[in-house]
């Protein structure tokens, strides 16, 4: 077993799941739609770096594809059947996993895990198709690896590396797309319909106003909740978001957790 495999299996292996998560995960599965994107609080060690590296809980992102019958390229269903064998009713998503590349996994993969929904609000259905297809075409590409430390090297601020150390994202080559990482080629498949994520905003010629995509090799599960332009859609696992019964939680009274190591601590 080679030095890689062996570091893909220590840095993929993950902490037990909690016994009640966060997130309802029946109602989110009737609410999705396809384009929608799914934020993974990840369980891994690499998803503990990812959250390092960009200060954020969400440490995975996928694409929502919906079911075998959504998906109206004929082309693309017959690529996505060679990548995985699918039950008629079975919901879909494309993600990007260390050692394993980007893949096809069935939603109820992360039914104990804390989930969040970023919709693309005003994405047309037949963009939503467009975006579909392009991440169903990405299927088989290896995980880049090297472009996590390379996104490591560019937040951390430029006075502090040497030059050598600093990051080369803009030096490669934009066409390169034999390796992504999730939240890359879901910027890219969204970009592919001109939908915007974090754009730039600049003045134009005759002073209108233009946006500028960003290198999609930078952006993070978490652009997608920062993002304007998406939707935040919670599930949580007891008390509705609309109707906000809070104050009738069942809370525990005799302590708080210690957000460090998830400890009930008395409040005396």
């Amino acid at each position: 077993m080679s030095l890689r495999t062996l570091l893909e299996q220590w840095l993929n292996k993950e902490k037990q799941p909690k016994d009640f998560p966060l997130c309802d995960f029946e109602k989110l599965t009737y609410s999705l739609r396809p384009g929608d994107v799914l934020l993974v609080e990840g369980r891994s060690r690499v998803s503990e770096v990812i959250r390092v590296i960009t200060q954020s809980r969400w440490s995975h992102s996928a694409l929502y594809l919906g079911r075998l019958h959504d998906i109206q390229d004929e082309n693309a269903r017959l690529t996505l059947q060679k990548h995985y064998k699918i039950e008629p009713d079975q919901q879909l998503l494309v993600e990007g996993i260390l050692g394993k590349g980007m893949i096809v996994t069935p939603l109820d993969e992360y039914k104990m895990e804390n989930l969040r929904v970023c919709r693309p609000a005003t994405l047309s259905a037949a963009d939503a198709q467009t975006v579909v297809n392009y991440a169903i075409n990405t299927l088989g590409m290896d995980y880049d690896i090297r472009q996590l430390f390379d996104l490591a090297r560019f937040l951390f601020p430029w006075t502090f590396l040497p030059r050598r150390w600093r990051s080369t994202l803009f030096n490669r080559n934009p066409d390169q797309t034999t390796k992504t990482v999730c939240s890359s080629m879901i910027a890219e498949a969204f970009y592919s319909v001109k939908y915007p994520i974090l754009p730039l905003f600049i003045q134009g010629q005759n002073n209108e106003l233009e946006l500028v995509p960003r290198n999609t090799q930078l952006y993070t599960p978490a652009d997608f909740d920062y993002s304007p332009f998406f939707e935040i859609k919670k599930f949580p696992f007891m008390g509705q978001v609309s109707h906000s019964p809070y104050r009738d939680l069942p809370w525990n009274k005799d302590g708080q957790i210690d957000h460090e190591n998830e400890n009930i601590k008395d409040n005396q």
